[in-house]
């Protein structure tokens, strides 16, 4: 929080980066926050998580020139910090399915009528790391492919192939036929 003192010393720069931050926070917060939690199976560490990008982006967030990039910005630092967390040896615990309800991928609506949230959670967390985070973000944030490329840091062809092995593994997990195309 700034003070009432060095709101006075800001420079109109300042004042712009103060509400470009502000509006990124609003704009991003839920997101990021759901794919921290895809991340870290943990609601305090998906917290923490989203607080800490957005800490970088405080202190990093003008090098950014292009507004139309401040979303994968903030999609890969948040990636980078988890990764960054994990090699530290700070391991994310996963949480209890119930509380990631929101975050389940999106499936077809006649898989949908067959199972419950909890078994697509459950299903969804034994899904490898490696295609469960390009799942995350195609499918709960949104994103394009060529943005989960920029984040995770890979090729396009990549994190297609990803995507579909990611689904795969998904479908196994529910008991759902190759020929299913409900997760498409």
């Amino acid at each position: 929080m700034i003070s009432a003192a060095a709101t006075q010393d800001l420079v109109p720069e300042d004042a712009q980066i103060s509400a470009s931050l502000e509006a990124a926070v609003v704009e991003f917060s839920a997101p990021l926050y759901q794919f921290a939690l895809g991340l870290t199976r943990s609601a305090a560490d998906a917290g923490d998580l989203t607080q800490e990008t957005f800490h970088i982006w405080l202190l990093k967030g003008w090098q950014v020139r292009d507004p139309k990039k401040i979303k994968s910005w903030l999609f890969t630092t948040l990636h980078r910090e988890f990764l960054k967390q994990r090699r530290q040896g700070q391991r994310f615990m996963a949480s209890a399915p119930e509380e990631l309800a929101e975050c389940a991928p999106a499936v077809g609506p006649d898989v949908v009528q067959q199972m419950d949230g909890t078994k697509v959670l459950r299903a969804l967390d034994w899904v490898d790391e490696l295609f469960r985070v390009p799942l995350t973000l195609f499918y709960l944030d949104g994103l394009s492919c060529r943005e989960i490329a920029e984040i995770v840091g890979v090729p396009l062809g990549t994190v297609q192939s990803r995507i579909s092995r990611g689904k795969d593994q998904l479908r196994q997990f529910l008991g759902i036929g190759p020929d299913n195309e409900s997760l498409d």
